[in-house]
């Protein structure tokens, strides 16, 4: 019993001494702690002074973040206020890009008497940059800025221009569109009718262009052989039929013009295109209709007819008309068009001769990153006389950046086989980098 009793007291002991250490260990302040070896304060005293310290600077530091808090909250509102502002100044607008930067080596020009123009260039094909601005649920405006390399002569130039031919080969900046949308609703079997007024799209090349993506390998067949552009001085009607198409075919193939049963695009124009000014008092009249006729089997036909009547851009009025059938087809894996144009004339107005002409295309999209072209153009300038005609081929590959179609770098071969005696062909080798945003 006394054996236990003595284990009990020890252990008093022990915990009364290893809390004295406790305290004495806890005792971090120097005047403090000098005090207490001088034995003016106890340990306990000394802790406790600590302790009461502490809580006083607990207490400050408290209300010093209450106090910032407090000015934080008072200056927020007017931080909140400047980017309110900025968010409403900007609701409804939409910027974007395109430019095609290349890189080309080649020769042009070749004939019996001339030797061929090599050239071997860097050059900026295109700079374009949009923006566009929602006014109202049913009007907004939009403006592109072009930038190109000016490439003058005597014989695209207007007469009474002061334009110097020494701006050749320099960048140029112009506008491609500026107009104002008009959207109405649906009525009926037309879906989202609409009307671009100012520098408008014309009714086929944006069209065309949305099915051939490779525009930066250059223009497509009529707008190469000078029939017409894709924007002009006037007013267009465009309209979807019958609703939209599959939303699985929009994601997965293509989301332009998907109407369900196809769209139409009509317009009034000055005749001379976004580039040049207006020679004459005559006005031309476009207009292109689209069917898919069978929306639900093959959502990727479409059968298409473009056609326009005016006068040429030049004072003489030469007589300017084209018709345009065109069938494609789109698969996630492939693309495939082929059209056939006749018609009279030119837009620029310095011919009123009957031509026509074929072209066809291909796309195959055998893996998500590369896609591989093909292009076969045929173009008889003249159909009254014999040997004027030419050929033209072009296949490339493609490298897609990010998704399919947007920013991507291709590399192609372009060549021209001109039937005329004495000419001969033209090629080029081009590497063309897209950047879209």
């Amino acid at each position: 019993m006394k054996i236990k009793l003595s284990l009990c007291v020890l252990a008093v002991c022990c915990l009364l001494l290893s809390a004295g250490a406790s305290e004495s260990a806890d005792i971090t302040n120097p005047i403090l702690k000098k005090l207490v070896e001088k034995g003016i304060m106890t340990e306990q005293e000394a802790v406790s002074v600590m302790q009461d310290m502490d809580k006083e600077t607990a207490e400050k530091d408290k209300k010093t973040e209450e106090k910032m808090e407090m000015k934080a909250a008072g200056a927020a509102p007017e931080e909140t206020k400047d980017l309110e502002k900025v968010a409403k100044a900007l609701k409804g607008f939409k910027f974007s890009g395109l430019w095609y930067l290349s890189y080309q080596y080649g020769k042009t020009g070749s004939t019996n008497t001339t030797g061929a123009s090599v050239f071997n260039s860097f050059n900026i094909k295109r700079g374009y940059f949009t923006v566009e601005k929602e006014l109202t649920p049913w009007f907004s405006g939009r403006l592109t800025t072009d930038v190109t390399t000016v490439n003058l002569s005597t014989s695209n130039l207007p007469s009474g221009s002061n334009v110097s031919l020494n701006e050749t080969g320099s960048l140029g900046v112009r506008i491609k569109y500026l107009y104002g949308l008009l959207k109405a609703p649906d009525m009926a079997f037309l879906s989202k009718p609409n009307a671009e007024i100012g520098i408008t799209h014309t009714p086929w090349l944006d069209f065309e262009e949305h099915i051939n993506y490779y525009r930066l390998q250059d223009t497509m067949f009529i707008e190469r052989n000078g029939i017409t552009s894709g924007a002009d001085y006037g007013v267009t009607f465009a309209t979807l039929l019958g609703g939209s198409v599959d939303e699985n075919y929009q994601r997965t193939v293509n989301s332009a013009y998907p109407g369900r049963y196809g769209s139409v695009q009509a317009g009034i124009y000055n005749g001379g295109g976004y580039a040049a000014s207006e020679q004459n008092r005559n006005k031309a009249l476009e207009g292109r209709v689209t069917v898919r006729p069978l929306p639900d089997i093959a959502p990727g036909l479409q059968l298409s007819y473009f056609g326009l009547t005016g006068k040429g851009n030049s004072k003489s009025n030469p007589d300017w008309s084209a018709n345009l059938g065109f069938v494609s087809f789109e698969h996630e894996y492939f693309v495939m068009t082929g059209q056939y144009y006749w018609g009279k004339g030119n837009q620029s107005g310095s011919d009123a001769k009957n031509k026509k002409g074929y072209s066809v295309f291909a796309e195959l999209k055998p893996v998500e990153k590369f896609s591989v072209i093909g292009r076969f153009d045929h173009f008889d300038p003249n159909k009254d006389v014999s040997d004027d005609d030419n050929n033209r081929y072009i296949a490339g590959v493609a490298y897609h950046i990010d998704r399919r179609h947007n920013n991507m770098v291709l590399l192609d071969y372009d060549m021209v086989d001109y039937k005329l005696p004495g000419k001969a062909h033209d090629d080029r080798v081009q590497l063309t980098w897209q950047i879209a945003f």
